[in-house]
């Protein structure tokens, strides 16, 4: 069939306007993947590097920063702790019960440094752990300075430290499961207290009244 030269001019402009619709359909099916948001965070303490004893799923590896951790996307309760120190042990089973009940909120993260504080090997902070039946995040720092980094005066002490790295809270001295609920509700719920510092949080009195005073192992 013959076609005048208009009429095949406007055949062929028709057929490139249905290749570029089918073409424009086609690149709509595959939608871009935005890049992920986490990683490493500026951080109000030092960051240190976290030699893992369990829940490496959690940490990213059997090492990791603090940072790194933090910069998962959620609030961190970190909790310096030593096997042979008896408040320590105390605890961990109240941080414990916290970890079961708030995983998907916080990540709970306790790092032992008994051996630079003369209070345990790091053989002796894993078969505490075991003996406790703790599962949270575990591990130890080769750190040598973390005590004076982070101004670790007593055992334990637990920072709460935001997902953008500030710290809203140091408590020093032993933690039950229902004052470390209310601190987990203002690190989730992003309340700064003012006016709270770790001798403020030892004079509170949580301490004393299990006998176990903060400064205990200062």
């Amino acid at each position: 069939m013959n076609y005048s030269p208009a009429k095949r001019a406007l055949l062929a402009m028709a057929a490139m306007a249905a290749v570029l619709a089918i073409a424009a359909c086609g690149s709509g099916d595959e939608p871009s993947t935005p890049e992920s948001s986490s990683g490493p965070v500026a951080l109000e303490v030092p960051d240190i590097e976290i030699s893992a004893y369990q829940g490496q799923d959690v940490l990213g590896g059997d090492t990791a920063s603090l940072s790194e951790i933090v910069g998962q996307g959620k609030p961190v309760v970190l909790n310096f702790w030593a096997a042979l120190c008896p408040p320590c042990r105390a605890e961990i089973p109240e941080f414990e019960s916290v970890y079961h009940e708030r995983s998907d909120e916080v990540t709970i993260l306790g790092i032992d440094i008994g051996p630079q504080q003369l209070l345990g090997t790091r053989e002796e902070g894993q078969a505490l752990l075991a003996e406790l039946g703790a599962t949270y995040p575990a591990g130890t720092t080769f750190d040598e300075a973390v005590a004076r980094g982070f101004e670790v005066f007593s055992m334990p002490t637990t920072f709460f430290i935001a997902a953008d790295g500030s710290v809203l809270r140091k408590w020093s001295g032993i933690l039950d499961e229902a004052k470390l609920n209310e601190l987990v509700d203002e690190l989730v719920g992003g309340t700064t207290v003012s006016g709270m510092t770790s001798e403020d949080a030892s004079a509170s009195g949580q301490a004393d009244a299990a006998g176990l005073g903060g400064d205990e192992f200062a």
